[in-house]
C-alpha cells in the first residue's frame, strides 16, 4: 500500500481532486495557498504523475453529455483472459477495462462520441471473441464524481448537480477531449492547450468555466490512480431491485460512507436482472466488506438480492473518448 506522508502531497491531492482553479497561472494559485513555488507545484505532480498516482490533471465529463458510454461485459474463458483483455484493451473507445471475480469476468467501459460508436466497439468486440457482450446502459446516476480522500475525514460526497448539454457549441468537443487527455503541467497551461485548438487562452478559459458550470465538466482537477494510492480492494456491487424502489436506495447509497460510485442501469432480462450499482473502493477486502455490510442494513436494502464482484486486476485506466480519432473519421 501507497502512504502519502509528505504533508504537501497529500494536500495537493486531498484538496485539489475537484474545483482546480481557471486562471491564467493555476499552478500559482495553488502555490500559494500551499506556501511554496509554482515552480514546486508543477514539480511534485509530474513526479506522482510519473510514479503513477495520478493519471493526470484534468476533467471528467458527466456520462451522456457531450458523448456516449456504456459498461459492458463479457464472460471470458480463464484461458483466454489475457487475449479478450488485449482485444478489450485495444479498441480506443475503451477507457476502463478490469478483470472481476464472477463468470462476468472481463467488465470494460465503452466510449465514443454517440451512441453508434459505441454499438460498434462492442459489435467489434462481441464478433472479434466469439463472445456475448452485455451493455449495460446507464439510466440514473446519483454518484459519479469519484474521488479519493488522503488524509483524516470523511469524504466528501459530492451535491448532484443537473447537467445542461444545451450550452454546447461546435469545438467544444475538441477542447473537452484535451481535458480528459490532461493539462500540460506548464506555468500557463490553459494557453497552452488553447495555442494547440486555435483558440484564445481567454476563449478557452470561458468554455470550459462555462462547461464546467452547466455540469457537462464533472470535475476538473487532479485524478489520481487509486489503486497506487492503496485503495486496491475495490468491489463492484450490484443490487437487484425494481426501479421503483431505487428511487429511494440510490441516493441513500450515494451518501453512505464507504460508497464511492452509485448509479442505476439497465438490466438485461434473463441474464443481468441487476438494476442499482454502487463501488466500494476500499485499502482492504476486510474494509470493503464491512461497508457492504453496513449498506446492507439500511431500510431501503432490506432482504435486497446482491452479487459482490471484487476487481483482481486492472487492464486499463483511461480518459473517455469523446471525439473520434482522425484515422476512424477519415
Amino acid at each position: 500500500m501507497c502512504q502519502i506522508t509528505d504533508p504537501v502531497d497529500r494536500a495537493l491531492l486531498d484538496d485539489w481532486q475537484r474545483n482546480f482553479p481557471i486562471t491564467d497561472r493555476p499552478f500559482l494559485g495553488l502555490a500559494e495557498q500551499l506556501g511554496i513555488s509554482e515552480h514546486e507545484v508543477i514539480t511534485r505532480l509530474a513526479r506522482m504523475q510519473a510514479a503513477g498516482r495520478i493519471t493526470r490533471v484534468g476533467a471528467t465529463i458527466a456520462p451522456g453529455s457531450a458523448s456516449a458510454s456504456t459498461l459492458a461485459a463479457v464472460a471470458a474463458p480463464e484461458d483466454r483472459i489475457e487475449e479478450i483483455a488485449g482485444m478489450i484493451g485495444a479498441e480506443p473507445g475503451v477507457n476502463h477495462n478490469y478483470q472481476r471475480e464472477d463468470d462476468w469476468n472481463l467488465w470494460f467501459v465503452a466510449t465514443g462520441p454517440d451512441r453508434a460508436h459505441v454499438d460498434a466497439t462492442l459489435a467489434r468486440i462481441g464478433a472479434a471473441s466469439g463472445l456475448r457482450v452485455l451493455d449495460l446502459r446507464l439510466l440514473r446516476p446519483f454518484n459519479v464524481d469519484l474521488g479519493f480522500r488522503m488524509g483524516a475525514g470523511a469524504p466528501r460526497v459530492p451535491t448532484r448537480r443537473a447537467v445542461d448539454a444545451s450550452v454546447l457549441r461546435p469545438g467544444d468537443t475538441d477542447l473537452l477531449q484535451a481535458l480528459t487527455q490532461g493539462l500540460p503541467l506548464v506555468p500557463a497551461p490553459y494557453a497552452a492547450l488553447a495555442e494547440g485548438l486555435g483558440l484564445t487562452p481567454s476563449a478557452a478559459m470561458a468554455r470550459i468555466a462555462l462547461l464546467q458550470q452547466a455540469g457537462v465538466i464533472s470535475r476538473l482537477g487532479v485524478i489520481v490512480r487509486h489503486r497506487a494510492l492503496g485503495w486496491s480492494s475495490n468491489a463492484m456491487v450490484v443490487w437487484d431491485l425494481p426501479s421503483e424502489r431505487i428511487d429511494s436506495a440510490g441516493p441513500t447509497l450515494a451518501a453512505h460512507p464507504g460508497v464511492t460510485l452509485c448509479y442505476e442501469r439497465r438490466p438485461v432480462p434473463g441474464v443481468w436482472p441487476y438494476r442499482l450499482y454502487t463501488m466500494i473502493h476500499a485499502r482492504s477486502r476486510r474494509e470493503a466488506l464491512a461497508v457492504l455490510d453496513s449498506a446492507k442494513a439500511l431500510p431501503e436494502l432490506a432482504d435486497t438480492p446482491h452479487k459482490v464482484l471484487f476487481s483482481t486486476r486492472c487492464f486499463k485506466q483511461t480518459g473517455a473518448l469523446i471525439k473520434p480519432r482522425k484515422e476512424e473519421a477519415a
